[in-house]
């Protein structure tokens, strides 16, 4: 076939096709065809309301076991002495002391909860250890800076003596923040086990 009649071939073709589409329109004024309409329709249940679907008749299920919630890595450590040592030897500070932005960042999630019992220079003076509470141990000198940054992080998930636990309230990227905060007020002297 020469390439005038592909040409004409496919010119042919064209208007076939247009000619078609054309005589096959659809009223743009009438619903479309619908399969499965229940897929699309069907009964919408509250969180908690009753449900007849599921077996214990609650619409809220729980998950199932072993779930990990999605962003949350799980720390393989428990709420013991001998564990937050060894996270003081395994676990390491993702972050760099050196990135302005971490220390910032580090020093606004101290002055919201770390101040009010440690103090706005972390001595262990916050306020209040003025209305009778017992004053927690510096974050400067003493023990602490010793402490490796690991071993700080788990304080800081599970609490330790009077210090609850701030994993609800401090995600764990802010806990990492927060320790490099705390070690730049540290004096250079102190050398971590990090």
């Amino acid at each position: 076939m020469s390439a005038r009649g592909l040409n004409l071939l496919l010119v042919v073709a064209f208007v076939a096709s247009f000619g078609v589409m054309w005589a096959a329109r659809r009223d743009v004024h009438q619903r479309n065809l619908e399969y499965f309409p229940d897929m699309a329709r069907g009964p919408r249940y509250d969180a908690f309301e009753a449900n007849p679907v599921f077996p214990d008749g609650r619409t809220l299920q729980p998950p199932p076991e072993g779930v990990i919630a999605r962003g949350l890595v799980p720390t393989h450590f428990s709420a013991s002495t001998a564990d937050a040592e060894r996270a003081g030897r395994e676990l390491v500070n993702p972050f760099s002391a050196n990135d302005a932005g971490v220390l910032t960042r580090g020093r606004q999630v101290f002055e919201s909860f770390c101040t009010p019992c440690h103090g706005a220079g972390a001595q262990g003076d916050g306020p209040v250890t003025r209305r009778g509470v017992p004053p927690p141990p510096s974050l400067i000198t003493g023990r602490t800076p010793t402490l490796g940054d690991g071993q700080l992080f788990h304080i800081l998930t599970f609490g330790q003596n009077n210090m609850a636990s701030y994993a609800a309230q401090i995600d764990r990227e802010d806990r990492w923040r927060v320790i490099l905060y705390v070690r730049s007020l540290q004096p250079t002297q102190a050398s971590p086990a990090r």
